[in-house]
């Protein structure tokens, strides 16, 4: 058990992180500053049962995850689906083969995402629903396991594999469209 009395030396390191997150799920900054202020606060007072020696980084980001989950889905009978099933698991490689060629050498995720700018990335990022949103901000922004995301989300390890895959699709044909509309590739 930890010491309530450490908790804002213990948790504050992890701020910048769980901002950065909250202000990609909530996409406002005020809502991003309340969401933190609000999983800080529960962290505070839960701290005492938070086991010394076990992931802190990831015990904060399952209270903001929940958290916002609480906060923000409560509003809502059931989240925003997509229907993603018709996109090409390859969408960007097969919409853009003239782009695969110039690839050689890196790996394609690095040669691709060096094309956009961090504001076309982000909003490619932004517009996810939320259902794709959460699994992909933790395991790719934040480097989660997918077991750490199915704790954190309360679901099934099969769900998140799908949620992240899916969420990925849709990340490509975002970027697939922002590429066409700089020129990249033709349309």
């Amino acid at each position: 058990m930890a010491d309530r009395r450490r908790f804002a030396d213990d948790a504050m390191p992890y701020a910048p992180q769980l901002f950065g997150t909250a202000l990609r799920m909530t996409r406002n900054r005020a809502d991003a500053e309340d969401l933190v202020q609000e999983t800080m606060l529960k962290g505070f007072r839960a701290y005492e049962s938070f086991e010394t020696g076990t992931n802190l980084r990831a015990w904060l980001f399952r209270i903001l995850t929940n958290t916002f989950i609480n906060r923000y889905n409560a509003k809502k009978a059931r989240p925003q689906e997509s229907d993603f099933g018709d996109l090409d698991e390859f969408y960007l490689y097969t919409r853009a083969p003239a782009l695969a060629r110039r690839l050689e050498g890196r790996s394609a995720e690095e040669e691709v995402i060096d094309l956009f700018t961090d504001d076309e990335v982000k909003a490619a990022l932004e517009d996810l629903p939320e259902i794709f949103l959460l699994p992909v901000l933790l395991a790719d922004v934040q480097d989660f396991s997918y077991q750490e995301i199915a704790d954190m989300l309360d679901i099934p390890l099969g769900t998140v594999m799908s949620r992240l895959h899916r969420g990925r699709q849709a990340l490509q044909k975002a970027l697939v469209e922002f590429a066409e509309s700089r020129g990249l590739i033709d349309g």
